[in-house]
């Protein structure tokens, strides 16, 4: 999916089946819990799941054409030694053409596999791109203190400090020092 894409209700727009269009996102949100390259694009057609257009409908079944081309990717794991904990956050500030609010999502790694990922449209207007890259840092610091939790009380206990990396330098600035 394309940043930007544009996806609203069109009032007199023409609808798409509701039923088929539900039972499509039932299949894309099966399968995007083993491949993180289309939460972001499922998790955005989602959201017209009560009233499906035939644009919405155009996009879900891009998702489709797209995941017939890369039928080889998905998630692979490897032994490395280690349990270093690690994570990935970003957020799109305002993507939602509607009510203005923002996506944001992680992934986490452990020993260097990917094991926990997530997109998911912010509960609530950032006022500012920081804003909204802060709440992501929040969701994937809350999912690395899970999983390094999970991994303690299993008998694994990571050694190491925990990596998170973002990609706003005022967001990190305001995590290291906070006011």
């Amino acid at each position: 999916m394309v940043p930007n894409h544009g996806l609203k209700i069109d009032e007199g727009a023409k609808l798409a089946d509701r039923e088929k269009y539900q039972r499509l996102m039932g299949k894309l949100i099966y399968l995007s819990h083993t491949r993180p390259d289309i939460t972001c694009a499922v998790s955005v057609v989602n959201q017209f799941m009560h009233k499906p257009q035939e644009d919405h409908m155009e996009a879900a079944l891009r998702i489709i054409r797209y995941l017939k081309g890369t039928a080889g990717y998905g998630v692979l794991l490897e032994k490395k030694g280690y349990l270093e904990v690690s994570g990935y956050t970003d957020a799109d500030w305002a993507s939602n053409p509607v009510d203005r609010k923002s996506t944001g999502g992680y992934f986490t790694f452990v020993g260097g596999n990917l094991v926990t990922w997530r997109s998911k449209k912010q509960k609530v207007v950032a006022l500012s791109s920081v804003e909204a890259e802060f709440r992501g840092i929040k969701s994937g610091l809350m999912e690395i203190l899970w999983l390094r939790t999970l991994l303690t009380e299993i008998g694994f206990p990571p050694k190491q400090k925990s990596q998170l990396f973002c990609d706003n330098k005022t967001a990190i600035n305001i995590s290291e020092n906070p006011v």
